[in-house]
């Protein structure tokens, strides 16, 4: 938080000739706010990465297992528009030889297949993962938490800040012997809300059920605003 009294010119409108200019002493100030709430949505990202030594055979098997993993997620009671590829990708294992005269070749073929899974229920997350993991996925690279009430944490925030704001405002205008005059500028900077992304590995040997704990989102504004000061009587 930062807060200061200064004097300032006032600027805009021309004085008439031979007027001086006049000072208004200003109090500006800087407030911050926050507000949280656990959040109740998700997105996992799931893979399936495949070996062999064709191509082909790679990406059969691949095929297979991701069809495994998403009809085992949909009979979970997960909406088909709530699964969607998000990466699809076929790279060759090259060998090297030492000899100049001959050229690399292709020894084996690596497939990747993501999906992204959105859950409505942060409750699901750990089913939804065993469920994958247990259908032949050996990839969770992503998991971020998000909450749809986003904009009313941001409103609250802001609210926050601006009472922050104001009170330092007229807790220096009394110290100074004066009162907290009009609002003349209010500024507040964007603070994106980002997902809150949490990074664990998941083995696929047998396990007991995986722990979620998704914590609160939190949001943070902050706000700039400057008011005349009225020195007192």
């Amino acid at each position: 938080m930062r807060a200061y009294l200064l004097v300032a010119c006032t600027v805009g409108i021309a004085a008439p000739l031979g007027a001086q200019n006049v000072t208004v002493p200003q109090v500006v100030t800087t407030g911050v706010g926050e507000a949280s709430a656990p959040p109740d949505r998700a997105s996992i990202y799931i893979g399936v990465q495949t070996r062999a030594t064709t191509a082909q055979s790679a990406s059969s098997d691949n095929t297979r297992r991701v069809r495994a993993v998403i009809d085992t997620i949909k009979a979970m009671g997960i909406a088909e528009g709530q699964v969607q590829t998000a990466n699809y990708g076929v790279q060759p294992e090259m060998a090297y030889p030492n000899g100049q005269s001959q050229v690399p070749r292709a020894v084996a073929y690596t497939v990747t297949n993501s999906v992204i899974v959105r859950l409505s229920r942060v409750e699901d997350v750990g089913r939804v993962i065993d469920a994958a993991l247990a259908k032949g996925a050996n990839e969770i690279s992503s998991l971020q938490f998000t909450s749809s009430k986003a904009d009313s944490l941001r409103s609250v925030a802001l609210t926050t800040a601006v009472a922050d704001a104001k009170a330092q405002g007229e807790s220096m205008a009394r110290a100074a012997g004066g009162t907290l005059g009009p609002l003349l500028e209010l500024n507040t900077s964007s603070i994106p809300i980002r997902p809150m992304p949490v990074m664990a590995s998941f083995s696929m040997r047998a396990a007991p059920p995986t722990p979620i704990t998704p914590g609160d989102q939190t949001v943070t504004a902050t706000v700039t605003a400057r008011w005349t000061f009225v020195p007192g009587r």
